[in-house]
């Protein structure tokens, strides 16, 4: 969700004025809609999935993610969507700020080298033969991103009291999705659930 605004922001060329006046993006959240059909997301009704991953929203999303009003407005969306229960939301803040009661919170890391190297792949995969940022250069981008998000005022990027560390650095999808699967059995296994 932040990317799609951080998008938006980008293709109406308004990011150096709300740099300037942080203010400017309220005008922006009036208008904007943003929604799921399963894996797609949808900015405005145009389905933008893989827009969204495209490295120069990578490189702002933190700024713009940082705004009072940005959180503010998605914050009460994702609570929204979240009151069906049983959907799964990743986040920098969704155990913290969003769902600070949810059921299952698991806070997932891996180092900045293992990111960027999954990243460049990612990013070689979907270039066609376009350029893409070295694993280097993706690295330092990840940490300076990283760093903005555990320093900014409104919802810093932590870990919650009762969050499960996953740490992926050196496991592989199927052992991640085997952990998660096993902590979700205990829950649904519970009685009363």
């Amino acid at each position: 969700m932040y990317r799609s605004v951080t998008l938006r922001v980008i293709r109406e060329g308004v990011l150096d004025e709300i740099r300037k006046d942080e203010s400017r993006i309220s005008e922006l959240l009036r208008t904007i809609t943003i929604g799921f059909q399963g894996e797609q997301v949808f900015l405005d009704g145009e389905d933008v999935s893989e827009a969204i991953r495209e490295n120069r929203v990578s490189r702002e999303v933190s700024f713009i993610s940082s705004l009072k009003p940005v959180r503010e407005k998605l914050r009460d969306l994702q609570q929204q969507m979240g009151r069906k229960r049983g959907i799964v939301m990743d986040g920098r803040d969704i155990g913290t700020v969003i769902f600070p009661d949810a059921e299952l919170k698991i806070f997932l890391v891996a180092n900045a080298a293992e990111r960027a190297k999954r990243r460049h792949a990612e990013l070689l995969l979907k270039a066609g033969g376009a350029t893409v940022p070295s694993v280097e250069e993706l690295e330092e981008e990840i940490k300076q991103r990283d760093c903005d998000d555990e320093q900014r005022t409104h919802a810093p990027l932590k870990r919650h009291p009762d969050a499960v560390l996953l740490d992926t650095s050196n496991m592989t999808i199927d052992e991640q999705v085997n952990f998660v699967y096993d902590l979700v059995n205990k829950i649904v296994g519970q009685p009363g659930r």
